[in-house]
């Protein structure tokens, strides 16, 4: 099988300084992962650990995640590859498509571009963009959505990348929405996220939106002695997505209720291991 954790996972680490992009590779294969799925902000530029904790907080107002230059981005290519690990889907935050004025919609473009740049000079397969918005689209909003992801998905394809949307915050988190996005966007792939739905709409993300999983972010928060999930039954999770022929690499976001970020990591690939096997 293939597994991935996203860096998100280890945000509180790297907001520590207890861990960076290099260490995310090598615990990545210390853990037994065959990618690496970078959050952004393992990739930007930070001067205080605040900023990655209100990104992870707020991912509609990180655009200070400014990613580092090109030669740190050349060092970074390089432990992967000494790693024997190759990028998956890099998430990022700061760079969706709607805001309110045309000047900040530019300037996220600008920040989208730039990511996908990053994602080609790393050599990963996919990109995380957030569509941003409303909690409910105008048809004026979602038009504007819609030519934004067609925008970056022709500038993605053209570098061999494929663009993502996740049910993440805004107007993603009702499952309709997501639907309704993926149907009128032709080239658009979905990281489905096991947790983040509104309130009470988990288990129709799920049957409505298993179908259209390029990713997941398997989310776990409390696990048991001897291994199980409690907020969430993800045994049930990995069947559903099976059943709905799934055949990406299964994403870990685990988010450690006690802290402990690499055994929350570790025990969410064994729990993904023992429910797909």
């Amino acid at each position: 099988m293939n597994i991935s954790i996203c860096s998100f996972s280890f945000h509180r680490m790297l907001a520590a300084g207890e861990q960076d992009i290099f260490q995310y590779i090598q615990d990545c294969k210390q853990l037994g992962c065959t990618q690496l799925d970078p959050w952004n902000a393992h990739l930007a530029q930070l001067n205080h650990g605040a900023e990655v904790l209100h990104a992870g907080a707020n991912p509609n107002q990180s655009q200070h995640l400014t990613a580092m230059d090109d030669e740190f981005l050349e060092r970074v290519k390089l432990a992967a590859d000494e790693a024997g690990l190759p990028f998956g889907c890099i998430a990022v935050d700061g760079a969706h498509i709607y805001e309110e004025s045309e000047e900040a919609r530019n300037s996220n473009r600008q920040r989208a571009y730039r990511w996908i740049a990053i994602a080609e000079k790393l050599g990963a397969s996919s990109i995380r963009i957030d569509s941003g918005g409303p909690q409910q689209w105008t048809d004026e909003v979602f038009d504007i959505v819609v030519d934004g992801y067609q925008d970056i998905i022709d500038r993605a394809q053209k570098a061999g990348i494929k663009v993502i949307v996740e049910n993440h915050w805004g107007p993603t988190v009702d499952p309709d929405n997501v639907v309704k996005l993926l149907n009128a966007v032709p080239g658009l792939g979905l990281l489905l996220d096991s947790w983040n739905w509104a309130r009470g709409k988990q288990a129709e993300g799920w049957l409505k939106c298993a179908k259209y999983a390029t990713v997941t972010h398997i989310k776990t928060f409390h696990f048991t002695e001897d291994g199980q999930e409690l907020t969430q039954n993800i045994p049930a999770f990995c069947k559903l997505l099976q059943d709905n022929d799934f055949q990406g690499t299964w994403g870990v976001e685990s988010v450690p209720a006690d802290g402990n970020e690499i055994e929350g990591a570790r025990k969410t690939i064994q729990l993904i291991q023992r429910s797909i096997s």
